[in-house]
């Protein structure tokens, strides 16, 4: 071999050399720039509050994590996970609806939906592992117990009714006129779900309700996708897999209310419960209900928080929109930041002629999903939404709208025309009322200790749900 040869062989090795360290450079760059824009989103999200969970949300064994990312691509909202340094770390634990994909995905059991350390949580009541409160007698199931997804409120309600069969069996007691086995307290799918098993196992049962039949489903915008996991309904059977129409699961349920003739009482607002001669007594703005035991399934939305200026009791003031495509060629501003004002605002921005305006009192929209983001860019982008940010309603007139900055405060901003006002600020949940109950939760004043009572379901994961193998 030549001296010429040997020359250009070393020199292609040296330049693929060369071409390896400056492409492996290259490589650490981009990594740390992710890095370091994925760590200035864990302190926003910090800054925001959207790194705490609202329901069951994904943990990560940081002991456990080999950091493949396999938990961030099987992500159902697409922004709740990142890895940083090598590890999994939850950005947005607040998008988190709890779906689980991640667990499944994680191929070294790293990964564990639930609630957590209920101790350190004052939003989330203490529970038995048969949802059975500090209340004796008193059962909670559903989003107010934390727990998300209507998989979850179905399975929820199923077990809270069948121990309660348990228990009238155990302890029976003699029939008194006007009293119930047992009352169920909302009907969206955690109460449904325990009233259709009260009706399959026989009990003496009544039923009581602010919204009808769905309760937060019900009052979601037409048509919105819902993700439902295969459950077992009782008195239905088994519910698929799959993103279901809002429209789909209330026929669903209200053809098995007709079906079986189930009685609810609707526009019954509950006042208070309260253990009377050995019942639970609960007072209702419908009347006062008398039974052995008590399903509380009201949701965790509450009474939708009110702005406080003139004019907001006008009837052009709603709060919630249930069916978009009823208005068209109309002026509508929609109030809110999170989930629901996006979702309100791109429902009426996809009727004909219709002018949409959102405002929103920050800079920024920290509480979307991944999913309303992009949707909310595009059709801001196709000038269908109109943005006014940092800014808040001063008045409301019978056809015009006064918008004022938040920073410089008092600053008029916008004198909108408007047809119709959709406040979206979200809901004040009912903890007061538990509280008045006697319900007692994880880390609020005079609660017990954490570990005083078992926190079962509480510890975060939904009756009947198997663990990973």
């Amino acid at each position: 071999m030549d001296l010429t040869t040997i020359a250009i062989i070393i020199f292609f090795i040296m330049a693929v050399g060369l071409v390896s360290i400056w492409q492996h450079r290259l490589e650490r760059e981009r990594d740390a720039e992710a890095e370091a824009k994925l760590e200035e989103q864990l302190k926003e999200g910090k800054e925001l509050g959207t790194d705490k969970p609202v329901t069951q949300s994904a943990h990560i064994h940081a002991d456990k994590c080999i950091g493949c990312g396999s938990c961030v691509l099987a992500c159902h909202q697409g922004d709740v996970l990142a890895v940083v340094s090598g590890l999994a770390r939850v950005v947005h634990a607040s998008h988190c609806i709890g779906c689980g994909n991640c667990e499944r995905a994680c191929p070294v059991c790293a990964i564990e939906v639930g609630l957590g350390d209920v101790s350190k949580r004052p939003d989330i009541p203490i529970l038995s592992p048969t949802l059975e409160s500090s209340v004796p007698g008193l059962y909670i199931a559903g989003e107010l117990g934390g727990i998300g997804l209507v998989r979850n409120a179905i399975e929820q309600g199923k077990t809270a009714a069948n121990d309660i069969a348990r228990r009238l069996k155990q302890e029976p007691k003699p029939k008194l006129p006007g009293v119930h086995d047992i009352l169920v307290v909302g009907v969206g799918p955690a109460g449904l779900s325990a009233l259709f098993r009260a009706v399959e196992l026989g009990l003496d049962y009544a039923a009581v309700s602010i919204d009808d039949v769905g309760g937060t489903v019900y009052k979601y915008p037409r048509r919105k996708l819902t993700l439902v996991q295969a459950a077992e309904m009782p008195l239905h059977g088994r519910i698929k897999e799959g993103e279901y129409f809002k429209e789909d699961l209330l026929k669903m349920w209200s053809d098995t209310v007709c079906r079986h003739g189930i009685k609810v009482q609707i526009n019954a607002a509950v006042e208070m419960i309260a253990p009377v001669d050995g019942v639970l007594e609960t007072r209702t703005s419908a009347g006062v209900f008398k039974s052995r035991f008590v399903v509380l399934a009201l949701g965790r939305r509450g009474v939708p928080r009110k702005l406080g200026v003139p004019g907001e009791e006008a009837e052009h003031v709603l709060y919630e929109l249930a069916d978009a495509a009823a208005l068209k060629g109309q002026r509508a501003l929609v109030i809110g930041g999170g989930n629901s004002a996006v979702e309100a605002a791109l429902g009426l921005a996809g009727q004909p002629e219709n002018y949409v305006v959102l405002s929103h009192r920050k800079s920024d929209f920290s509480r979307l999903t991944g999913r309303n983001k992009e949707r909310l860019d595009k059709a801001v982008a196709e000038g269908k939404i109109h943005l006014i940010m940092s800014s808040q309603v001063k008045h409301i007139q019978p056809k015009k709208v006064v918008l004022h900055s938040c920073e410089p405060v008092g600053k008029e901003v916008a004198n909108l025309d408007n047809d119709w006002v959709f406040v979206c600020a979200g809901g004040d949940p009912p903890f007061p009322l538990l509280q008045k109950i006697g319900v007692k939760f994880g880390k609020a004043p005079g609660t017990e200790e954490p570990g005083a009572r078992e926190a079962g379901t509480s510890e975060g994961k939904a009756p009947g749900r198997k663990e990973k193998e």
